[in-house]
C-alpha cells in the first residue's frame, strides 16, 4: 500500500477503546475492495512505498528469498538496489518502489491488476508473512502515540469504487477489515469493538 502523507486525516469525532482511539468514520463508512475497478491503484499511487513496522523489517528480510520468485524483474532489481526496505527522510520505514511509482513487491496479473507478491508467496505457503500490516489494514491508517494508537479512515478518490461497493453490500469498514484488525489487536479486542460500535449504531 503506497503511502501519501498528505492523505491522512485526523477526525475530531473519535471513539476511545482501550489503548486505541478510533475515528467515527470507521464505523460510519462502507468499504469493499473492488480491484476490477481500481486495478490496485493503491500499490502505485502516493509518494512512498508501504509503511512498515519495525518488527516487520527482519521478517521481510528473512522471507525475501522465498518471496523473490513471485516478484517482477523490475521489482527484484529495485529491491536488490535499495534493499528489502528503506528508511525515509522522516525516519520511518517503508517498502522500496520501482522508479518512485509502484511498490517493488507489487506484481501485475493477466488483467493488469496490481497484486502483492508477498501475499502470493503466502498463498502458495512459501512464507508465514502475509503482507505488511499497513497494506492489510487499508483503508485504516494507524498513528502511534506513547499511550495509544489512533485509527483513522484514509479517504482517497482512487477507492471510490470500493466505497460504492461496500455501501451496496452494507459492509462497514470495520467489518471489511475483520481479519487484519484481529491480526493486529487480537480476536477478543475485535469482538469487543464490534459490540461497542453496533450498540452505538442501534
Amino acid at each position: 500500500m503506497v503511502r501519501n502523507h498528505f492523505r491522512i486525516y485526523i477526525f475530531e469525532v473519535m471513539i476511545e477503546f482501550g489503548k486505541t482511539i478510533i475515528s467515527d468514520d470507521i464505523k460510519d463508512n462502507f468499504f469493499v475492495c473492488n480491484l476490477e475497478k481500481c486495478k490496485g491503484a493503491c500499490c502505485v499511487e502516493g509518494d512512498l512505498g508501504a509503511p512498515l513496522e519495525e518488527d516487520e523489517l527482519d521478517v521481510l528480510k528473512q522471507a525475501y528469498e522465498k518471496i523473490k520468485p513471485f516478484l517482477s524483474e523490475e521489482g527484484i532489481r529495485a529491491i536488490e538496489q535499495q534493499g528489502p526496505y528503506i528508511l525515509d527522510e522522516e525516519g520511518e520505514y517503508s517498502t522500496p518502489t520501482i522508479g518512485g511509482k509502484e511498490c517493488a513487491y507489487a506484481i501485475y496479473d493477466k488483467e493488469g491488476i496490481l497484486k502483492c507478491g508477498i501475499e502470493q508467496a503466502y498463498n502458495e505457503k512459501q512464507t508465514d508473512f502475509k503482507k505488511p500490516i499497513s497494506c492489510h489494514l487499508y483503508p485504516i491508517r494507524i498513528t502511534k502515540y506513547d499511550e495509544f494508537d489512533a485509527l483513522n479512515y484514509d479517504q482517497w478518490d482512487i477507492c471510490d469504487a470500493a466505497c460504492h461497493l461496500g455501501a451496496s453490500l452494507n459492509v462497514p469498514v470495520y467489518n471489511f477489515l475483520k481479519e487484519p484488525l484481529i491480526r493486529k489487536y487480537g480476536k477478543s479486542w475485535y469482538n469487543d469493538l464490534v459490540d461497542l460500535l453496533e450498540k452505538e449504531s442501534s
